[in-house]
Protein backbone atom coordinates (compact mmCIF):
# COMPACT_ATOMS: atom_id res chain seq x y z
CA UNK A 1 0.00 0.00 0.00
CA UNK A 2 2.92 2.45 1.07
CA UNK A 3 6.09 1.29 0.36
CA UNK A 4 8.49 -1.47 -1.53
CA UNK A 5 10.43 -3.09 -0.62
CA UNK A 6 9.22 -3.71 2.82
CA UNK A 7 12.82 -2.70 5.20
CA UNK A 8 13.38 -2.52 9.06
CA UNK A 9 13.44 1.45 8.36
CA UNK A 10 9.84 1.46 7.23
CA UNK A 11 8.46 0.19 10.82
CA UNK A 12 8.81 3.95 12.38
CA UNK A 13 6.48 5.33 9.53
CA UNK A 14 4.12 2.94 8.84
CA UNK A 15 3.56 0.71 12.18
CA UNK A 16 2.12 3.80 13.87
CA UNK A 17 -0.21 5.07 11.09
CA UNK A 18 -1.57 1.69 11.16
CA UNK A 19 -1.93 0.92 14.34
CA UNK A 20 -4.04 4.32 15.25
CA UNK A 21 -6.05 3.90 11.96
CA UNK A 22 -7.44 1.10 13.75
CA UNK A 23 -6.02 -2.28 11.73
CA UNK A 24 -5.74 -5.23 13.73
CA UNK A 25 -2.92 -6.84 10.95
CA UNK A 26 -0.36 -5.51 8.90
CA UNK A 27 0.67 -7.77 6.20
CA UNK A 28 4.26 -7.51 4.78
CA UNK A 29 5.15 -8.66 1.68
CA UNK A 30 8.79 -9.77 1.65
CA UNK A 31 10.61 -9.16 -1.75
CA UNK A 32 14.20 -9.37 0.16
CA UNK A 33 14.69 -10.86 3.63
CA UNK A 34 17.89 -9.56 3.86
CA UNK A 35 16.85 -6.39 4.53
CA UNK A 36 14.68 -7.37 7.60
CA UNK A 37 15.67 -7.46 11.36
CA UNK A 38 13.37 -9.78 12.23
CA UNK A 39 13.62 -8.78 15.75
CA UNK A 40 13.06 -5.40 15.57
CA UNK A 41 9.63 -5.92 13.38
CA UNK A 42 8.50 -8.46 16.36
CA UNK A 43 9.10 -5.78 18.96
CA UNK A 44 7.29 -2.60 17.21
CA UNK A 45 4.35 -5.19 16.16
CA UNK A 46 3.88 -5.64 20.40
CA UNK A 47 4.64 -2.53 20.73
CA UNK A 48 1.74 -1.11 18.60
CA UNK A 49 -0.34 -3.35 19.16
CA UNK A 50 -0.61 -5.54 15.88
CA UNK A 51 -0.03 -8.70 14.45
CA UNK A 52 1.57 -9.72 11.46
CA UNK A 53 0.91 -11.59 7.82
CA UNK A 54 3.60 -12.81 5.57
CA UNK A 55 3.19 -13.07 1.68
CA UNK A 56 6.22 -13.32 -0.89
CA UNK A 57 7.43 -12.00 -4.46
CA UNK A 58 8.27 -14.52 -7.11
CA UNK A 59 9.91 -13.46 -9.73
CA UNK A 60 11.70 -15.23 -12.18
CA UNK A 61 14.71 -15.73 -10.52
CA UNK A 62 12.62 -17.85 -8.05
CA UNK A 63 10.69 -19.71 -9.96
CA UNK A 64 10.08 -23.03 -8.95
CA UNK A 65 8.74 -23.97 -12.73
CA UNK A 66 12.11 -23.12 -14.34
CA UNK A 67 14.50 -25.56 -16.09
CA UNK A 68 17.21 -24.65 -14.59
CA UNK A 69 17.50 -26.16 -10.82
CA UNK A 70 19.35 -23.00 -9.88
CA UNK A 71 16.63 -20.88 -10.37
CA UNK A 72 14.15 -23.55 -8.52
CA UNK A 73 17.08 -23.78 -5.90
CA UNK A 74 16.91 -19.92 -5.24
CA UNK A 75 13.07 -20.10 -4.86
CA UNK A 76 13.32 -22.47 -2.11
CA UNK A 77 16.25 -21.03 -0.51
CA UNK A 78 13.86 -17.84 -0.36
CA UNK A 79 10.70 -19.47 0.49
CA UNK A 80 13.07 -20.82 3.59
CA UNK A 81 13.87 -17.40 4.51
CA UNK A 82 10.55 -16.55 4.19
CA UNK A 83 8.87 -19.42 6.40
CA UNK A 84 11.50 -18.30 9.34
CA UNK A 85 10.55 -15.19 9.05
CA UNK A 86 6.85 -16.31 9.77
CA UNK A 87 7.77 -18.80 12.92
CA UNK A 88 10.12 -15.77 14.41
CA UNK A 89 6.93 -13.60 14.11
CA UNK A 90 4.57 -15.98 15.34
CA UNK A 91 2.65 -15.84 11.64
CA UNK A 92 0.94 -19.43 11.00
CA UNK A 93 1.35 -19.45 7.13
CA UNK A 94 3.45 -18.17 4.35
CA UNK A 95 1.37 -16.99 1.18
CA UNK A 96 1.53 -16.30 -2.19
CA UNK A 97 1.56 -18.00 -5.96
CA UNK A 98 4.88 -19.65 -4.97
CA UNK A 99 4.24 -22.51 -8.00
CA UNK A 100 5.59 -20.12 -10.59
CA UNK A 101 6.79 -16.66 -11.49
CA UNK A 102 4.49 -13.69 -11.33
CA UNK A 103 3.69 -12.79 -14.89
CA UNK A 104 4.70 -16.03 -17.15
CA UNK A 105 2.23 -16.60 -19.34
CA UNK A 106 2.33 -18.58 -22.48
CA UNK A 107 0.13 -20.73 -24.72
CA UNK A 108 1.95 -24.20 -24.18
CA UNK A 109 1.33 -27.81 -25.67
CA UNK A 110 -0.54 -29.70 -22.97
CA UNK A 111 2.61 -32.15 -22.67
CA UNK A 112 4.49 -28.95 -21.93
CA UNK A 113 2.07 -27.77 -18.81
CA UNK A 114 1.81 -30.74 -17.63
CA UNK A 115 5.69 -31.00 -16.73
CA UNK A 116 5.61 -27.69 -15.29
CA UNK A 117 2.65 -28.56 -12.99
CA UNK A 118 4.12 -31.75 -12.20
CA UNK A 119 7.73 -29.71 -11.37
CA UNK A 120 5.37 -27.01 -9.25
CA UNK A 121 3.76 -30.23 -7.45
CA UNK A 122 7.01 -31.67 -6.56
CA UNK A 123 8.92 -28.43 -5.26
CA UNK A 124 5.98 -27.16 -3.11
CA UNK A 125 5.68 -30.68 -1.59
CA UNK A 126 9.50 -29.88 -0.58
CA UNK A 127 7.89 -26.15 0.17
CA UNK A 128 4.97 -27.92 2.73
CA UNK A 129 7.91 -30.40 4.36
CA UNK A 130 10.10 -27.63 5.35
CA UNK A 131 6.62 -25.47 6.39
CA UNK A 132 5.54 -28.48 8.75
CA UNK A 133 9.02 -28.43 10.17
CA UNK A 134 8.32 -25.13 11.62
CA UNK A 135 4.51 -25.84 12.03
CA UNK A 136 2.99 -23.49 9.45
CA UNK A 137 1.36 -24.01 6.72
CA UNK A 138 1.84 -22.65 3.09
CA UNK A 139 -1.55 -20.42 1.29
CA UNK A 140 -0.97 -20.71 -2.75
CA UNK A 141 -2.35 -17.79 -4.33
CA UNK A 142 -4.00 -18.20 -7.92
CA UNK A 143 -3.67 -15.02 -10.39
CA UNK A 144 -6.06 -14.03 -13.04
CA UNK A 145 -4.47 -15.13 -16.45
CA UNK A 146 -2.49 -12.32 -17.65
CA UNK A 147 0.12 -12.99 -14.64
CA UNK A 148 0.28 -16.81 -14.56
CA UNK A 149 -0.79 -19.81 -17.42
CA UNK A 150 -0.81 -21.98 -14.39
CA UNK A 151 -3.16 -21.92 -11.37
CA UNK A 152 -5.85 -18.82 -12.33
CA UNK A 153 -8.94 -20.40 -10.31
CA UNK A 154 -9.80 -21.69 -7.34
CA UNK A 155 -10.42 -25.04 -8.88
CA UNK A 156 -6.92 -24.98 -10.33
CA UNK A 157 -5.79 -24.99 -6.62
CA UNK A 158 -7.80 -27.19 -5.31
CA UNK A 159 -6.55 -29.41 -8.09
CA UNK A 160 -3.02 -28.78 -6.81
CA UNK A 161 -3.48 -29.10 -3.23
CA UNK A 162 -4.66 -32.45 -3.81
CA UNK A 163 -1.80 -33.74 -6.29
CA UNK A 164 0.34 -32.29 -3.50
CA UNK A 165 -1.09 -34.06 -1.11
CA UNK A 166 0.19 -32.82 2.08
CA UNK A 167 -1.55 -31.40 5.25
CA UNK A 168 0.56 -28.09 5.21
CA UNK A 169 -0.63 -27.12 1.81
CA UNK A 170 -3.25 -24.57 1.65
CA UNK A 171 -5.09 -22.04 -0.13
CA UNK A 172 -5.61 -17.61 0.16
CA UNK A 173 -7.74 -16.07 -2.28
CA UNK A 174 -7.74 -12.44 -3.53
CA UNK A 175 -10.67 -10.67 -4.59
CA UNK A 176 -8.91 -8.46 -7.57
CA UNK A 177 -8.02 -11.84 -9.38
CA UNK A 178 -11.06 -13.50 -8.41
CA UNK A 179 -13.08 -10.59 -10.62
CA UNK A 180 -11.07 -12.08 -13.84
CA UNK A 181 -11.30 -15.59 -13.14
CA UNK A 182 -14.27 -16.84 -10.92
CA UNK A 183 -18.11 -16.85 -12.47
CA UNK A 184 -19.33 -17.61 -8.94
CA UNK A 185 -17.53 -16.35 -6.08
CA UNK A 186 -19.78 -17.52 -3.53
CA UNK A 187 -19.48 -20.88 -4.82
CA UNK A 188 -15.91 -21.07 -4.95
CA UNK A 189 -15.24 -19.84 -1.85
CA UNK A 190 -17.51 -22.33 -0.63
CA UNK A 191 -15.53 -24.94 -2.76
CA UNK A 192 -12.61 -23.61 -1.07
CA UNK A 193 -14.18 -24.71 2.26
CA UNK A 194 -11.55 -25.26 5.29
CA UNK A 195 -8.71 -25.07 2.96
CA UNK A 196 -9.00 -21.11 2.38
CA UNK A 197 -7.02 -19.86 5.36
CA UNK A 198 -6.58 -16.23 4.00
CA UNK A 199 -8.35 -13.42 1.84
CA UNK A 200 -6.86 -10.15 0.42
CA UNK A 201 -9.47 -7.98 -1.34
CA UNK A 202 -9.66 -4.49 -2.75
CA UNK A 203 -12.15 -3.52 -5.52
CA UNK A 204 -11.97 -4.97 -9.16
CA UNK A 205 -10.02 -2.44 -10.50
CA UNK A 206 -7.67 -3.08 -7.53
CA UNK A 207 -9.15 0.39 -6.28
CA UNK A 208 -10.61 1.11 -2.34
CA UNK A 209 -13.20 -1.60 -1.03
CA UNK A 210 -16.52 -0.26 -1.44
CA UNK A 211 -16.10 1.74 -4.23
CA UNK A 212 -16.36 -0.13 -7.31
CA UNK A 213 -17.98 -3.50 -8.83
CA UNK A 214 -16.69 -6.41 -6.72
CA UNK A 215 -19.82 -8.61 -5.37
CA UNK A 216 -19.23 -8.18 -1.78
CA UNK A 217 -22.44 -9.70 -0.29
CA UNK A 218 -21.16 -12.96 -2.59
CA UNK A 219 -18.14 -12.93 -0.21
CA UNK A 220 -19.99 -12.36 2.74
CA UNK A 221 -22.46 -15.46 2.45
CA UNK A 222 -19.71 -18.11 0.82
CA UNK A 223 -17.71 -16.78 4.04
CA UNK A 224 -20.25 -17.39 6.49
CA UNK A 225 -21.20 -20.43 4.90
CA UNK A 226 -17.76 -22.23 5.26
CA UNK A 227 -17.45 -20.27 9.04
CA UNK A 228 -14.16 -18.19 7.59
CA UNK A 229 -12.62 -16.70 11.28
CA UNK A 230 -9.47 -15.81 9.25
CA UNK A 231 -7.62 -12.34 8.59
CA UNK A 232 -9.30 -9.81 5.71
CA UNK A 233 -6.53 -8.02 4.08
CA UNK A 234 -6.41 -4.78 1.81
CA UNK A 235 -3.85 -5.49 -0.83
CA UNK A 236 -2.73 -2.36 -3.32
CA UNK A 237 -0.27 -0.66 -4.46
CA UNK A 238 1.58 2.78 -4.75
CA UNK A 239 2.32 4.56 -8.05
CA UNK A 240 5.17 6.30 -6.13
CA UNK A 241 6.98 2.57 -6.71
CA UNK A 242 7.72 3.39 -10.09
CA UNK A 243 8.96 -0.76 -10.59
CA UNK A 244 6.58 -2.21 -8.52
CA UNK A 245 3.79 0.08 -10.05
CA UNK A 246 5.25 -1.65 -13.57
CA UNK A 247 5.28 -5.21 -13.12
CA UNK A 248 1.53 -4.69 -11.43
CA UNK A 249 0.36 -2.27 -14.77
CA UNK A 250 -0.46 0.21 -12.06
CA UNK A 251 -0.89 3.31 -14.10
CA UNK A 252 -2.77 5.57 -11.74
CA UNK A 253 -3.16 6.30 -8.55
CA UNK A 254 -6.38 4.81 -7.13
CA UNK A 255 -7.24 7.22 -4.20
CA UNK A 256 -6.53 10.54 -3.46
CA UNK A 257 -3.82 9.31 -1.10
CA UNK A 258 -2.48 5.95 -0.13
CA UNK A 259 -3.73 7.15 3.64
CA UNK A 260 -7.46 8.00 2.40
CA UNK A 261 -7.75 4.68 0.64
CA UNK A 262 -6.63 2.95 3.33
CA UNK A 263 -8.79 5.02 6.18
CA UNK A 264 -12.33 4.49 3.12
CA UNK A 265 -11.23 0.95 2.99
CA UNK A 266 -10.60 0.00 6.75
CA UNK A 267 -14.40 1.76 7.63
CA UNK A 268 -15.91 -0.23 4.40
CA UNK A 269 -14.90 -3.75 5.35
CA UNK A 270 -15.46 -3.05 9.01
CA UNK A 271 -19.28 -2.02 8.56
CA UNK A 272 -19.25 -4.97 6.19
CA UNK A 273 -18.24 -7.58 8.69
CA UNK A 274 -20.30 -6.12 10.89
CA UNK A 275 -23.50 -6.41 9.30
CA UNK A 276 -26.07 -8.26 10.95
CA UNK A 277 -26.41 -10.72 8.69
CA UNK A 278 -23.05 -12.19 9.22
CA UNK A 279 -23.27 -15.03 11.56
CA UNK A 280 -21.72 -15.37 15.01
CA UNK A 281 -19.59 -18.23 14.03
CA UNK A 282 -17.54 -15.69 11.99
CA UNK A 283 -14.70 -13.36 13.20
CA UNK A 284 -13.65 -11.24 10.29
CA UNK A 285 -10.64 -9.23 11.43
CA UNK A 286 -10.29 -5.81 8.90
CA UNK A 287 -6.46 -5.66 8.37
CA UNK A 288 -4.07 -3.87 5.98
Amino acid sequence: MWTSPFTTQSIPELFPKISKMGFDVVEIAVEDPSLIDVKKVRSALDDHGLKATICGAFGSSRDLTNESAKVQQNGLSYIEACLDICAELGVDFFGGPMYSAVGKARMLRPSERKAEWDLAVKNLQLVCEMAAARNLKIALEPLNRFESDLVNTTDDVLRMLNDINHPAACMMLDSFHMSIEERDVESAIVSAGDKLIHLQVSENYRGTPGSGQTPWQAYKKGLEKIGYDGIVTIESFTTDNVELAGAVCFWTPKAVSQDAFAMDGLNFLKKWANEKTYTSTANLKSTL
